[in-house]
């Protein structure tokens, strides 16, 4: 098999594609031949070593293809079936290790490109709107990085929930984008201050919510679009880490919410992950939800996906064809 490993933390430039005899999978486990890997802002995090992992890793959380065997103890999936999951190290890869009870069937009519696209940026999309900040008929919600995989996911979502949306984008191209996936009002960030153009597009009330990837670069204009008692979901830091914060400012900004979530919380049970895959495929297997795939790159390019993924040149998801 062949795998993208790292040695050292560092830029795109540390990750290698190394070979290795295909495992053999052990009591609860698939071993899983990929069609698709997706990639993900965290593996940067882990890349660069934002995030910690132990050192060689193997680079990769998320993807979908066909089980090859089963381990002992393993009776919901067979030899055959086309599994997903979001939550496996070492998915930049030809073939993979999968928990059993970390992996989702991915139904008939849904390939493995399509699987792997809607798995971690559609059950995030799926938690934040559902879960985190629950949007109701009548919220507004800011977007940013509206024409990204999640924010093109999360604007349908809140858009099925009844709610209006505001984006954020820094193209003419991604603004039709997320107009397209349903956006009532797009800001072009580069001509506009966001929060200025969220105040008057919400005739001064600010939102109820903004759901904010980019974190440092958007984090205290994310806190002056939202109207009193509102939320900011910080569920990224693309820009860079938020820096220490008095939380005296969420008082005087009109008894504000913060939160920093992360998927896993929001799928520690089985029951929870299926729960929220099951609606992720449900609505793509009737067209009501629409996952753009906006690049692919072999495994040997893995480090210029990351690249194009950092440099903020992708749209919707990005992955890696094993």
């Amino acid at each position: 098999m062949r795998a993208v490993r790292i040695t050292e933390y560092g830029g795109p430039e540390v990750l290698r594609v190394e070979a290795s005899p295909i495992p053999a999978p052990g009591t609860g486990q698939l071993l899983v031949r990929l069609e698709a890997a997706g990639i993900n802002f965290i593996d940067v995090y882990q890349r660069k070593g934002l995030y910690k992992v132990p050192l060689p890793y193997g680079m990769g959380l998320e993807g979908a293809g066909v089980v090859e065997a089963v381990g002992a103890s393993v009776s919901e999936f067979a030899p055959g079936e086309r599994v997903a999951w979001m939550a496996a190290p070492g998915s930049y890869a030809t073939h993979a290790i999968v928990s059993a009870d970390r992996a989702v069937a991915v139904p008939a009519g849904i390939d493995g490109r399509a699987g792997a696209a809607a798995m971690l940026q559609g059950i995030t999309a799926h938690y934040l709107s559902n879960s985190t900040y629950a949007l109701v008929p009548g919220d507004t919600c800011l977007v940013h990085a509206g024409a990204g995989g999640v924010g093109l996911l999360l604007t349908q979502m809140a858009k099925l929930l009844g709610a209006r949306v505001l984006t954020t984008v820094s193209t003419d191209e991604k603004a039709a984008l997320s107009r397209e996936a349903g956006a009532d009002e797009v800001i072009l960030y580069g001509r506009e201050d966001f929060a200025q153009a969220v105040r008057r597009l919400t005739g001064g009330a600010g939102v109820e919510v903004v759901y904010d990837s980019v974190g440092k670069d958007t984090f205290d204009k994310s806190l002056d679009s939202l109207a009193p008692r509102g939320m900011l979901v910080l569920y990224g830091q693309s820009s860079g880490p938020v820096p220490p914060v008095d939380l005296q400012i969420l008082n005087a900004k009109g008894s504000l919410f913060v939160t920093r979530p992360t998927a896993f919380h929001y799928t520690a049970s089985r029951e929870e992950l299926l729960s929220r895959a099951r609606d992720v495929f449900a609505w793509m297997s009737e067209k009501r939800l629409k996952v753009r795939i906006g690049a692919t790159f072999a495994l040997e390019d893995a480090a210029e996906a990351h690249r194009q993924l950092e440099a903020r040149r992708t749209t919707g998801k990005v992955l890696l064809l094993p």
